[in-house]
């Protein structure tokens, strides 16, 4: 089996691969020496590509595409014409006219782009049916201080990777739409700098989403903070039930990177996305629209 990694724009796929050199051979392309350097010296005998088109040219079984958000819908295009299986890495658009561009791709059955808390141990057996509940919460606590260094500036521009609101806002919305569908709009977004000045974007934030059926949801974004962790709350009339997602002593499986990549091996083998496309479009509206609002 032969797995491409398309970008190491994050370090999502430094993770990813960890997993999947268990399974197979690795191609990597990456423009950036300095982040390619770091793949090859934990991964020597992958084969390094001089270009995303050179990396595609090793007739991958798989494609793991992650690069800046506004060379996602020109690299997923090229990705898709190899007909290979593709996890593009969160968030897949974060400006309207980078979900537009991606809204105008053949995207098939075998591509999923998710955040990786989906298939989180301690959430992916969670179900919730919607006319039990009031209303659901999402609580996404990842510190972006290091963008404040100037690190990745890319992601912590609004206009290019959406800023903390999208860029961690993603797992919140992400979690809310798996248990309750994708027949979802939002209904109001705020921002604010609490403690990283240096931000372009901002450390803290909120959304408010409605579902089609009247079941109301928040997502809080905090930017600031000791520890990462991620909590769903259900309210229903009688309880309320609290779900908490961490790292823990295998951040790997804790965090759902492994079973990410399970269900990315299993789309390899000819299964189709256990993520709907449409899910995905949900999730990405939710943000790009929050993005706007705020």
């Amino acid at each position: 089996m032969r797995i491409v990694l398309a970008g190491l724009a994050t370090s999502h796929p430094y993770t990813d691969a960890r997993t999947l050199a268990r399974h197979a051979e690795l191609v990597v392309w990456e423009p950036d020496a300095e982040r390619l350097r770091r793949f090859t010296d934990e991964h020597p005998s992958a084969k390094v590509a001089q270009s995303l088109a050179g990396a595609l040219g090793h007739d991958p079984d798989g494609v793991v595409l992650t690069v800046p958000n506004p060379e996602v819908p020109a690299a997923l295009a090229r990705v898709l014409e190899t007909g290979a299986a593709c996890f593009v890495n969160k968030p897949g658009a974060a400006t309207r006219a980078q979900l537009d561009a991606l809204d105008r791709l053949p995207v098939h059955d075998r591509v999923m782009s998710t955040s990786v808390l989906r298939f989180a141990p301690a959430f992916a057996g969670v179900r919730a049916a919607p006319d039990d509940l009031l209303a659901v919460r999402a609580t996404v606590r990842h510190d972006v201080g290091l963008w404040a260094t100037g690190y990745n500036p890319w992601q912590d521009a609004p206009a290019e990777g959406g800023g903390t609101l999208v860029t961690m806002g993603v797992h919140g919305v992400e979690l809310l739409v798996a248990l309750l569908g994708p027949d979802v709009r939002l209904a109001g977004a705020a921002r604010s700098t609490r403690h990283y000045g240096p931000l372009r974007s901002e450390d803290t934030g909120v959304m408010a989403l409605r579902w089609g059926g009247g079941v109301l949801g928040t997502v809080e974004v905090l930017g600031v903070s000791e520890r990462e962790s991620y909590t769903v709350t259900l309210h229903r009339r009688e309880s309320t039930e609290t779900f908490s997602i961490e790292g823990g002593d295998d951040p790997i499986r804790g965090l759902g990177y492994e079973g990410t990549i399970d269900a990315f091996l299993a789309m390899v083998g000819g299964a189709p996305s256990p993520v709907p496309w449409e899910q995905t479009r949900a999730v990405l509206d939710v943000l790009v629209s929050a993005r706007e609002r705020a």
